[in-house]
């Protein structure tokens, strides 16, 4: 996982202000300020790997002279993020957010210069420890137990190329995809970590996964028809069971994320009895209440996840990764339709009021 850095501890100083001139009455330059600013294509590891010290200080503000009775202010320092940046302090609270490219966060803000107010002394610049927390930004979110095809789901639907085997825990970082459509739209899949049960409580790589989560816009749930077992030493899940186990998953370490809009994959109908199993499976999800007493009752969800689709798929023959391309972009683009209507309607009621 140390591949792919989603947290940075850095240190951020600004600028120390300029003395002032107390024979004249002059006035140092302030400080430079630390401006975070969001830019594609970079990375948190890039940054590790160019400042290892991870220490961003601003210039210091020129003295106040005989030539120049203010001071100039003294030399920014831009520190470039990527985009879906969340800003802490070092008690975890959060102080920013850049999601956009161009975005720009003041760290630490530069001292003043010395003045008739400051004796003509300078004040030096605001100093702290701040932490740079990742979250990827993808249009849809791959969710799913250990081996349950993500992998081989993202390499058919998209040009990436994650690393593929028979076994739990082949993606341990995540990994991003473009599906790329004949009119050119391009929509962002994002592969994440497996999930196994108490990864809210951190087990696995809980948080380091579920994190991700959070910015995706939809979610696609891949289930593997014949069910999961992590080990020989855990209990098996059918794919009704998976199904439930994945939504409380999301639900403890964040209600929210149920109420995204979400699609489900069947994967591996290419084995025997699949078929068999997709009927009563379907059956299940038309009325889950009535197999609700089949569970422990610690597993199951308070608030079920409503699909736009269901879609049956084989990542080994290729059946039904089409369909489930079509299905990504319809719901998309019902997605982005619903919020820039409500965009529109919120605009409307401003001008409204205010005339």
């Amino acid at each position: 996982y140390s591949n792919f850095v989603d947290n940075l501890r850095v240190y951020v100083r600004g600028g120390t202000g300029g003395m002032g001139y107390p024979n004249l009455g002059g006035e140092g330059g302030r400080g430079g300020d630390v401006w975070f600013v969001a830019r594609e294509r970079t990375t948190l590891k890039s940054i590790r790997e160019k400042y290892p010290h991870k220490r961003f200080v601003a210039g210091t503000g020129a003295n106040s002279s005989v030539k120049a009775l203010k001071g100039e202010k003294g030399k920014d320092r831009e520190v470039h993020v990527p985009l879906g940046i969340s800003v802490l302090d070092d008690d975890g609270k959060q102080i920013g957010e850049l999601n956009a490219a161009g975005e720009k966060f003041l760290a630490a803000r530069g001292g003043l210069g010395g003045s008739l107010a400051t004796n003509f002394l300078p004040c030096k610049g605001q100093r702290r420890t701040v932490h740079l927390d990742l979250k990827l930004i993808a249009d849809v979110g791959l969710v799913g137990f250990p081996n349950a095809g993500k992998s081989s789901l993202l390499s058919k639907i998209s040009h990436a190329k994650p690393e593929i085997a028979n076994y739990a825990f082949t993606t341990i970082q995540p990994e991003l995809g473009k599906i790329m459509y004949a009119d050119y739209k391009q929509i962002s899949v994002a592969d994440l970590p497996g999930l196994i049960e108490g990864a809210h409580a951190n087990k696995g790589m809980g948080h380091k996964f579920l994190k991700h989560v959070e910015r995706t816009k939809q979610l696609l749930l891949v289930v593997d028809i014949s069910g999961f077992q992590l080990s020989v030493k855990t209990q098996f899940r059918t794919a009704f069971e998976t199904i439930l186990l994945l939504t409380k998953e999301l639900e403890l370490y964040k209600e929210e994320l149920v109420t995204k809009p979400a699609l489900l994959a069947i994967n591996k109908m290419d084995l025997p009895c699949a078929k068999d199993n997709l009927d009563e499976l379907m059956s299940q999800l038309e009325n889950p209440q009535d197999f609700l007493h089949l569970l422990e009752e610690e597993m199951i969800p308070a608030n079920t996840l409503e699909f736009r689709d269901v879609i049956p798929i084989s990542t080994y023959t290729g059946e039904g990764i089409e369909e489930l391309k079509t299905c990504l972009r319809k719901s998309v683009d019902e997605q982005a339709e619903q919020v820039n209507e409500e965009y529109r309607k919120k605009k409307l009621l401003l001008l409204q009021t205010s005339k």
